[in-house]
């Protein structure tokens, strides 16, 4: 495992990370504690050290997990989020400050990850969504004061609406952000526009989330793929989705002149490319998920003809919106 810093902070994470939200059991059926937590501490025995959480996944059952993994263990860099309040995601336009995170409304939050968590403090702690309208509002920056004087969070992020990479410059600008969290894959290379170029000249950490574009840079989602009742992936690949998602990838992997089964490997060593990366967080619900993830970055980046190829594979669109 190789390790990146994190933007200022400092903190060296792993360059795969994990991403928790598969575990917490709502929106992703099937997930099973046992079988999680031998997840966790797989991926931990592979050299991963930065975990991703929220507040939001399973009203904190994944920080629980994730304290019961890693008690003992205080080389564990944790990072959750703030759930906005009205529980809209993504932040519609114009909604306001006091609707999505008013003061008291965050501090509370932080204390029931502290407890979820079981740390007295957290090491990362990110909006859970995001307006860049929000950004000059004296209750957020007063919250922010609040929050780096309370002793209970090292660093504070913002995870970037879903396709919006660019909505979050102003609040970047303002210096209080020390890491952002963004959807970066090979259908969404927006990031590269402006989001990355702007992070790597100022220090700004960047957690690059969704490499697979939740199963779709698998090669698993095709035509006849069934998804079990409940699971959010039912409307995510609604509609003709599964069929142009297949076609897609088809297409990647002819350019590539490789099977469409070595596409997971692709799909993260496309993410690991980039230096203003700092680590990228595929999920990992059991322990074969976790080898083969660490084992895929460990080949390192991609070729930069392959990166060529890749570039014209960008697809515009938000599946997260009901088909």
């Amino acid at each position: 495992m190789r390790y990146r810093t994190l933007g200022r902070t400092g903190l060296r994470v792993s360059e795969v990370g994990y991403g928790a939200w598969g575990i917490g059991g709502t929106q992703w059926v099937g997930a099973d504690d046992q079988t999680s937590l031998q997840s966790l501490r797989a991926a931990r025995e592979l050299g991963v050290n930065f975990f991703d959480t929220a507040l939001a996944y399973n009203e904190g059952h994944s920080e629980e997990l994730i304290a019961e993994a890693f008690a003992d263990d205080p080389d564990v860099i944790i990072a959750t989020k703030v759930p906005p309040k009205n529980r809209i995601w993504p932040a519609v336009r114009g909604s306001s400050l006091r609707d999505v995170f008013p003061r008291d409304y965050v501090l509370d939050s932080l204390e029931k990850s502290r407890r979820n968590l079981r740390r007295k403090t957290v090491d990362l702690f990110q909006f859970h969504v995001w307006d860049d309208a929000w950004a000059g509002e004296s209750e957020w920056l007063e919250t922010i004061r609040l929050l780096r004087h309370s002793g209970h969070v090292r660093f504070i992020g913002i995870s970037i609406n879903d396709h919006q990479p660019a909505n979050v410059i102003k609040a970047l600008g303002t210096g209080l952000i020390d890491v952002v969290q963004v959807i970066f894959n090979v259908f969404d290379q927006s990031p590269l526009d402006q989001l990355l170029p702007y992070c790597a000249e100022h220090e700004i950490g960047v957690i690059a989330r969704c490499p697979f574009d939740e199963g779709g840079l698998t090669g698993k989602i095709r035509p006849e793929t069934q998804f079990p009742q409940g699971d959010f992936r039912e409307v995510y690949f609604g509609g003709e989705r599964k069929q142009q998602v297949w076609e897609r990838v088809q297409r990647i992997s002819e350019a590539l002149d490789m099977s469409v089964e070595a596409l997971p490997e692709v799909a993260l060593r496309f993410i690991l490319s980039f230096p203003a990366v700092s680590t990228v967080i595929p999920g990992m619900r059991n322990p074969a998920h976790a080898r083969a993830n660490v084992e895929s970055a460990d080949k390192g980046g991609l070729s930069s003809s392959q990166l060529r190829i890749l570039a014209q594979h960008r697809w515009i669109r938000n599946f997260y919106a009901a088909a």
